[in-house]
């Protein structure tokens, strides 16, 4: 009587490990499919409409994925791509993307990803950056204030003001709510999901993501890319 039950067990034991490893087979065949699916050479970003500096014809494409009331994005903007744009996009060597995820405060992120895109949209790339610039240059430096509506659409319109007319600036105010740029926002937001970006900035040389953590690293990366 008492060795039925040790069968039992061993044939409940060995179904166990049959599907287990059948499980197992499966999630690499799985794996192996999405590996094959990926692109070799990195994401394929699609930069029309998208904002860049540099020469169009360079061979690499670097993006950064921010947030207007990211501090590290600040900081990043004043240390970090001052580097990059000497020695790459001034040099002819890379162009460079700004893509947004706003996601730090539920209004003034999204706000302000906006108004930049209608800024983009109706005043052109250069009004752009200048606009990009100064907005992450009156980001506070007390890092409290993220969490506190400042992007207004007064503040936006002011600091537009100082990158161009006044007349410029009242165009893109009264447009950025009734022309559909939240779509841009959404184009951005799709890479962020499809990605699994989970915080700014995110930065993708020719499509693959930058995981060092130095200037040095980053050339690097940048310089092979080039080859």
């Amino acid at each position: 009587m008492a060795k039925k039950p040790k069968k039992t067990a061993a044939k409940k034991q060995s179904s166990k490990f049959l599907y287990w490893m059948i499980g197992l087979v499966a999630v690499c065949i799985i794996g192996l499919v999405i590996l094959a699916n990926q692109p070799k050479d990195g994401f394929d970003f699609d930069y029309k409409d998208q904002p860049f500096l540099g020469e169009e014809a360079a061979d690499v494409s670097i993006v950064e994925f921010g947030d207007y009331k990211c501090p590290v994005c600040k900081s990043f903007n004043q240390s970090f791509f001052p580097l990059i744009e000497k020695d790459f996009i001034n040099t002819g060597k890379a162009k460079f993307y700004y893509m947004n995820y706003p996601f730090i405060h539920p209004v003034d992120s999204t706000r302000a990803a906006v108004f930049a895109e209608a800024v983009y949209a109706e005043l052109g790339n250069d009004t752009f950056w200048k606009f990009h610039k100064l907005l992450y240059e009156k980001q506070p430096d007390d890092t409290s204030k993220e969490n506190v509506e400042l992007n207004t659409e007064e503040f936006l319109t002011d600091t537009l003001k100082e990158v161009t007319s006044k007349e410029n600036a009242e165009k893109v105010a009264s447009v950025y709510k009734e022309d559909d740029y939240q779509t841009r926002i959404d184009k951005d937001l799709s890479y962020v999901e499809t990605l699994n970006i989970t915080g700014t900035p995110t930065i993708y040389v020719n499509g693959v993501k930058f995981e060092g953590k130095t200037y040095e690293e980053f050339q690097e990366m940048v310089n092979k890319a080039a080859k």
